[in-house]
């Protein structure tokens, strides 16, 4: 793996084509970067990042502190590029100009009313951006100034340098707060973790007006991956974690429960605190499994009874307590999930699982920790993979619902047929229209579900916003509610509306729900409503992908006819003169 950012450039010289598609995925993206300097070579360093992450990128860089030009003049480089994202980078001193030397020129009314212009003219120079194109923008905040010339006494002033810089970044978050299309950079704490003083070469600054060093451009690029990676979907939905100098110190089956080290000791806090970050990530959202070869009777009773245990069984979507692969019982744990493979990170400190686990499973992601616990916690604090864009009512209760769901697989095991195990759950299914309150979940599917997504076509919560608001569309999110609890919405359909042809723009379940007849009252519900307005032929279409294997039958399974591929892309119809009734045994409210 290249480790400077003068190996990151050297790879980019010698990238072929071929190397690109083969490095890549049918994931890409178009960025487009501007900046108030030099940035060379970011974007040839962020072309390798992404590309070993397994992401084609198309990479725009704006001239030289032509940032405003760029926005102002919709016939510029930059709207003809059509960025899926753009990153605006303005540095402080750019933004300030002579101010930033000497901001003690103006008095205390003059300075403030600089902060405030300066804000002005950002917003508005994003507000044009907003207007002007779809990208989601990615402004840096700015960095605190690390030298006053009043020195100690810059704290005793009335609105110094440093309270206007504090200022200035604190209604950059409160401006954007509520845009989705938005995203606020943390650059000042970014700085911070980094070290300022080092972050700019100052003989390079003076050369070439280069202020961020090069040696911590792959740093950025990390941290430009992590919106990156949710933009395009790439979101960890499970981690799958070892026990044994994982979540706690020692081996359980040569300590016992009472010799394991964990709680609030010097050996047991790495473990403790270790266990605070993933039960974090649980109340977020992601669900958690086990893979450790222990006993299971034992490894039960200290998730019952260890005090300091913070991770308990309910907090385990799954567990795989054996003496089996790892690798093979992450297979199994996939699969009982129902979730792919590249959506699971393994957790596990023997270096030799894990790189049995690199070898054989490719697709999941393997965090390879330190040998010193104490560092357990800084190495997945500085992962880019954690983030995601919408956080919503269903995050917070996924831990349940996974619990409910093994409920459901033990009722389906002891069931005499899937009939009967689908009759007794008593489904009810809410179907609900696209408004404030769902379409942040909407959005998030189109960018979370991958196995049963017939276009896997991504929306942001903005573009579903004015396609609901437009009367061509019928978008509508299907909640799933039975014996065992409620799935929350796991259900969205999007469909483009004409006068005697309507086409499904999206259909997607998640994977909580596959096999239970969902997917029929989404199209009856399609069908219901087409028919009202008179439609002739529902239109469907199928884009296969690596990962959307499992809905590939789908619309021939549904009395769908295939005309034609376009493509790679399937078109199927379905003629209104046949019907197509809700499923006896769910129950259907209009929400």
């Amino acid at each position: 793996m290249p480790q400077t950012a003068a190996d990151y450039v050297r790879i980019y010289r010698k990238l072929t084509a071929e190397m690109r598609e083969e490095w890549g995925s049918e994931r890409e993206v178009k960025i487009a970067l501007l900046s108030s300097f030099t940035i060379q070579p970011l974007s040839e360093i962020l072309t390798v990042k992404c590309l070993i992450d397994g992401i084609k990128p198309d990479i725009y860089t704006a001239p030289y502190n032509q940032y405003t030009q760029e926005i102002l003049d919709r016939n510029s480089s930059l709207y003809a590029f059509k960025p899926d994202i753009i990153v605006l980078f303005i540095d402080l001193r750019t933004l300030l100009g002579d101010y930033y030397f000497l901001p003690y020129q103006l008095n205390n009314t003059a300075r403030k009313t600089l902060i405030f212009e300066k804000l002005d003219q950002l917003t508005n120079l994003v507000g044009i951006l907003n207007q002007n194109c779809s990208a989601k923008v990615m402004v840096h905040n700015f960095e605190m100034p690390s030298f006053s010339p009043l020195g100690i006494l810059e704290s005793k002033q009335e609105f110094g340098i440093v309270e206007a810089v504090q200022l200035l970044n604190q209604h950059l978050r409160k401006v954007w707060k509520d845009n989705d299309q938005v995203l606020l950079f943390d650059y000042q704490n970014w700085c911070s973790y980094y070290g300022q003083h080092s972050l700019c070469d100052p003989k390079y600054y003076y050369l070439g007006d280069v202020k961020l060093s090069f040696e911590y451009m792959p740093m950025l690029c990390d941290a430009y991956l992590g919106y990156l990676k949710p933009l395009l979907g790439i979101l960890v939905k499970c981690i799958v974690l070892d026990l044994d100098n994982t979540l706690w110190g020692g081996v359980l089956g040569e300590d016992g429960l009472e010799g394991i080290r964990l709680g609030p000791t010097a050996e047991g806090r790495p473990y403790w605190e270790f266990q605070k970050f993933f039960l974090a990530l649980y109340q977020r959202g992601i669900i958690l499994a086990l893979n450790s070869k222990n006993n299971a009777a034992e490894v039960k009773q200290v998730l019952a009874q260890h005090p300091y245990m913070l991770l308990r069984e309910e907090h385990f979507a799954a567990e795989r307590i054996n003496w089996l692969d790892k690798a093979e019982n992450l297979r199994s744990l996939a699969q009982e999930l129902n979730i792919g493979l590249d959506s699971m990170v393994f957790i596990d400190d023997d270096p030799l699982n894990r790189e049995i686990v690199k070898g054989s499973l490719p697709e999941v992601t393997v965090v390879d920790l330190p040998e010193d616990p104490a560092l357990y916690l800084t190495t997945v604090q500085q992962l880019n993979i954690w983030n995601v864009l919408q956080f919503t009512a269903e995050d917070q209760q996924k831990g349940q619902m996974y619990t409910a769901q093994r409920q459901r697989k033990e009722m389906l095991e002891s069931s005499a047929s899937v009939e009967d195990y689908l009759s007794g759950l008593g489904m009810t299914a809410k179907i609900h229209p696209a408004n404030t309150f769902t379409i942040p979940r909407i959005a998030q599917m189109t960018l979370k579900t991958n196995q049963f997504n017939l276009t896997t076509r991504r929306y942001e919560e903005g573009q579903i916003r004015a396609m609901a608001a437009s009367n061509r569309y019928l978008i509508a999110g299907v909640q799933v509610i039975d014996k065992f609890g409620d799935n929350g919405i796991t259900g969205l359909v999007m469909v483009e509306k004409g006068d005697q042809r309507w086409r499904i723009d999206n259909f997607l379940l998640s994977c909580r729900v596959i096999g239970r007849k969902i997917e029929d009252v989404m199209l009856a519900y399609v069908w219901e409503q087409a028919r009202q307005a008179g439609v002739s032929i529902i239109e469907g279409e199928f884009i296969p992908t690596a990962k959307n294997i499992p809905s590939q039958d789908f619309y021939v399974s549904h009395g769908f006819r295939h005309v034609r591929t376009e493509a790679q892309r399937q078109i199927w119809e379905f003629d209104m003169r046949h019907d197509f009734p809700y499923p006896d045994f769910i129950q259907v409210i209009m929400g």
